[in-house]
């Protein structure tokens, strides 16, 4: 690992713990040569995983992008980074044991949805708006009914 002070490829691991409830590796390590500490995280590839995306496109199932798109939805409100990466990890879990090589988009949808739903209903209705495609206001009043009338 490359030291992020000085470039040196010398270092050595101080401590290794489980993160995420085990779904990554969290190391902290010290550079051989200018003895800064930094920290890094190690996580199981998922190759070959595809989602299916509903136009018949096929892509490359990406952790980075799932989150991308709840942080996105979550901009500027009450969530936590945590309650975020929870959602993901909890996403991922879900897809990983079910599926082996090709994931439906929807499946994953579905499942952002949900959490969102139980996270804060204003992000759910922004990723809703966006996933279902919501081309007048009217759209939004009548997923905001919808999730009024669940609570």
């Amino acid at each position: 690992m490359r030291c992020p002070k000085c470039g040196c490829q010398e270092d050595k691991v101080i401590d290794s713990r489980a993160s995420r409830e085990g779904a990554t590796i969290r190391r902290r390590r010290e550079c051989s040569q200018c003895t800064h500490r930094f920290t890094t995280y190690e996580e199981l590839e998922h190759e070959g995983l595809m989602v299916l995306k509903r136009d018949g496109r096929h892509e490359e199932f990406s952790r980075e992008k799932l989150l991308s798109g709840i942080r996105k939805a979550c901009q500027k409100r009450p969530v936590s980074p945590k309650a975020m990466e929870d959602l993901v990890d909890h996403i991922v879990a879900a897809v990983t044991a079910k599926f082996e090589s090709e994931v439906p988009g929807e499946f994953i949808g579905t499942m952002v949805m949900d959490g969102l739903r139980q996270i804060d209903s204003v992000a759910y209705v922004r990723f809703a708006s966006v996933y279902r495609r919501f081309q007048e206001a009217t759209d939004f009043v009548s997923e905001v009914q919808k999730l009024e009338a669940r609570e």
